[in-house]
């Protein structure tokens, strides 16, 4: 299935690159190429085709589109002469469904996605959520392409604002408190290159573990945290200093609140 993209910046080239490193045609993508020349040094890498205007992109299926903000009308207004037929997926912050279809019209079929950096190595995780016209075996679609890049999850559109923050910004989270976990074991000694591969493997595996288990998270954080142990007296020390708060405070601050 032939697929086209509309932007090709922070995520767009992230999909991109996870779609085609993890096994997806790189005959079957097609990249509008802009100004900064960004798609042009992707194309260098990974072989797609690309075009220079919207209207040449008459073969797509699927349009995935990852322009700002500030673009995304003029982009849809290019694209509503050649969306017919085609479904449109848009990854910009700020678009709805609705907004798509004021563009496009009231009959495209369109869709609002939120995937995470780690789409890049096939790790990732996709929030979606689809308009109601928007067909069960078109969804199968969209979803089997964003599959190379890792999970992809439907959920109401009212659910994923937060859903694309708990998987969009947790990574930067996640890459904060690795530093801190390197930092405390440099503090001790360790090597800074072996301090940060312990903390990365660390978290790799707990997450793989924490997937693949029945149990939960609690359960298995209570098998590592024997009595008396060290495990716990850290445990402690990170409820002592409010870790659970300044987690639940950063996504307070991410969405808005």
């Amino acid at each position: 299935m032939v697929v086209g993209f509309v932007g090709a910046g922070s995520i767009g080239g992230a999909v991109i690159t996870g779609l085609v490193r993890n096994g997806y045609d790189n005959h079957q993508i097609i990249v509008k190429g802009g100004k900064s020349n960004t798609a042009k040094v992707l194309q260098d890498q990974l072989g797609f085709k690309m075009v220079q205007k919207i209207k040449q992109m008459t073969e797509p299926e699927i349009i995935f589109v990852a322009v700002g903000d500030t673009a995304l009308d003029s982009v849809l207004n290019e694209l509503a002469a050649i969306s017919e037929g085609k479904l449109v997926v848009a990854f910009t912050g700020g678009a709805t469904i609705a907004r798509l279809k004021k563009k496009l019209g009231a009959d495209a079929k369109v869709a609002i996605a939120i995937p995470n950096t780690p789409v890049k190595v096939g790790a990732g995780f996709t929030g979606i959520a689809y308009s109601e016209n928007f067909p069960i075996e078109d969804k199968k679609k969209v979803a089997s392409v964003l599959g190379y890049t890792g999970q992809v999850v439907e959920v109401p559109s009212e659910q994923l604002s937060i859903l694309g923050t708990i998987a969009g910004c947790s990574p930067a989270f996640l890459d904060v408190f690795i530093e801190a976990l390197s930092d405390a074991g440099v503090k001790h000694g360790l090597d800074r290159k072996l301090s940060y591969k312990a903390a990365i493997g660390m978290a790799i595996g707990t997450g793989k573990l924490a997937l693949q288990s029945d149990q939960g998270v609690q359960q298995l954080k209570d098998e590592v945290t024997s009595p008396g142990g060290s495990t716990i007296k850290g445990v402690a020390a990170l409820e002592e200093y409010g870790f659970r708060n300044a987690v639940i405070k950063a996504v307070d601050a991410a969405e808005g609140e």
